[in-house]
């Protein structure tokens, strides 16, 4: 039996300064190292959830590429968040994928949050992707993507076992994130690790944690609750295997084809 050793680090973030926050962010994570597998930060971790594309978007490969790199050299351990990027003219809420051995990968937040015209300041991406990393197969998606089954879902022959949500859900919608997260898990026979920041943004809007791990029944492994925290979570494979062998729901699911 396998085991994948979960990191999230559920922190407030400081509004707008990039340098500030992944100074304080190695801090806390190098204590970590050899010690996880995955580290998980939140949803534009660098900046807030800001609109201020034109002043904060980095180029691709900029600073916080290689301090992600750096980072996960240093810990033996992919580290992932998504950072307002900047590439060839357009802007995305990317989440980087970067490991141990330098490969870095990326996922563009393909469903932009238009409540918070999200959808009038970044590019969408297009299709998402998995990965195996230590025995898991892992998709990483964004924050507005937990409410899109079918872009979860995307085939009935799954091809991950871990679902990776980064996030920065608001508070007054926090049922909604605890609810949608253990769907995602239900429906789709997975594990699913979610992280939420903690804290006030620069508009004053509040965000209550609630990072959280489910696992493929439904059942929640660990909940970070409203405080900032760092949780490392170990996730067997062979417990979910087995549950895929003797309940095979995916088996069952309904074919189509997901226009991108």
């Amino acid at each position: 039996m396998s085991t994948l050793r979960v990191s999230l680090l559920q922190q407030p973030l400081l509004w707008h300064d990039g340098a500030a926050n992944r100074a304080r962010f190695e801090q806390l994570l190098q204590p970590l190292a050899g010690q996880t597998d995955l580290v998980v930060l939140p949803e534009t971790f660098t900046t807030g959830f800001s609109m201020e594309v034109e002043r904060l978007g980095e180029p691709s490969g900029g600073p916080t590429t290689q301090w992600l790199l750096r980072l996960a050299a240093a810990l033996d351990a992919v580290v992932a968040g998504s950072v307002i990027t900047l590439d060839d003219g357009h802007y995305y809420n990317r989440l980087l994928w970067a490991s141990p051995s330098g490969e870095l990968r990326h996922y563009d937040k393909r469903h932009l949050f238009r409540m918070g015209r999200e959808h009038q300041h970044f590019t969408p991406g297009r299709a998402p992707w998995s990965v195996s990393w230590r025995s898991f197969r892992i998709c990483p998606l964004v924050c507005y993507d937990l409410r899109f089954p079918v872009f979860s879902r995307r085939r009935p022959e799954l091809d991950y076992d871990l679902l990776l949500y980064v996030a920065n859900w608001p508070a007054p919608r926090a049922d909604a994130w605890r609810q949608l997260l253990r769907a995602r898990a239900i429906e789709n026979l997975c594990y699913v690790v979610g992280v939420n920041r903690v804290g006030s943004d620069g508009h004053g809007v509040a965000h209550s944690g609630d990072s959280a791990v489910i696992d493929f029944r439904g059942r929640t492994l660990a909940d970070a609750g409203d405080l900032a925290t760092l949780l490392t979570v170990e996730l067997p494979d062979e417990p979910l295997h087995a549950f895929r062998e003797k309940f095979p729901a995916h088996l069952d699911a309904d074919r189509f084809t997901l226009q991108l």
